[in-house]
């Protein structure tokens, strides 16, 4: 198995981490995390630990894709596994922020549907020999996403501090770029979906 592939594996092994560091049941235990501030603005410690394992999970991503880019190693595997880390790892953090009431259900759910959308419309071009790319808008999608969880992670610092709103209006952003690069892709496949109504 080359690099870039257990790069892959190692961003998938890092969801059910991040799962269980961050929704691991501590006060049962006795355990309490104390908070970091900067600028007046208080960061859980345990809000700075999920965002540091997130965070290098999101550089595999970066990582994984230019190793095998430069040294030619693209392989069938790290074409099927490489979108599903990345939705397994970005969608499980928005369900978990969304559970915590960190970032608004809706956007959650308007991400999530997108992205069952784009798999199903890349299903049927599949079967018709079409290989989509997944273009700018998706991976901007997804790029702004990661920033976002970060940024929401760390309490929204340094913007807190200066009374703007980033993580607010970043999420709500990344959720239109995330509709119109469904969208986009939709349109892509709309011949073949529609091909024997």
């Amino acid at each position: 198995m080359n690099l870039p592939n257990k790069l892959t594996i190692f961003r998938i092994v890092l969801v059910p981490v991040l799962c269980l560091v961050w929704l691991f049941p501590y006060d049962q235990f006795g355990i309490a995390f104390d908070s970091l501030t900067i600028g007046g603005i208080s960061v859980s410690y345990l809000n700075l630990i999920v965002m540091v394992i997130f965070a290098i999970a999101s550089f595999t991503d970066y990582l994984d894709g230019n190793i095998a880019r430069k040294n030619k190693i693209v392989t069938t595997f790290g074409k099927f596994a490489d979108p599903i880390a990345d939705k397994l790892l970005v969608n499980t953090m928005l369900i978990i922020m969304a559970y915590k009431h960190m970032i608004p259900l809706v956007c959650c759910i308007i991400m999530i549907l997108r992205d069952i959308v784009v798999d199903g419309c890349r299903m049927i071009a599949a079967q018709k020999g079409v290989v989509v790319s997944a273009g700018l808008l998706g991976k901007l999608k997804t790029v702004l996403q990661m920033i976002t969880i970060i940024l929401i992670l760390f309490n929204n610092i340094p913007f807190e501090i200066w009374n703007i709103p980033m993580d607010e209006l970043l999420i709500w952003f990344t959720t239109f770029i995330s509709m119109a690069g469904g969208y986009s892709y939709f349109m892509q496949v709309r011949e073949y979906i529609f091909e024997s109504m």
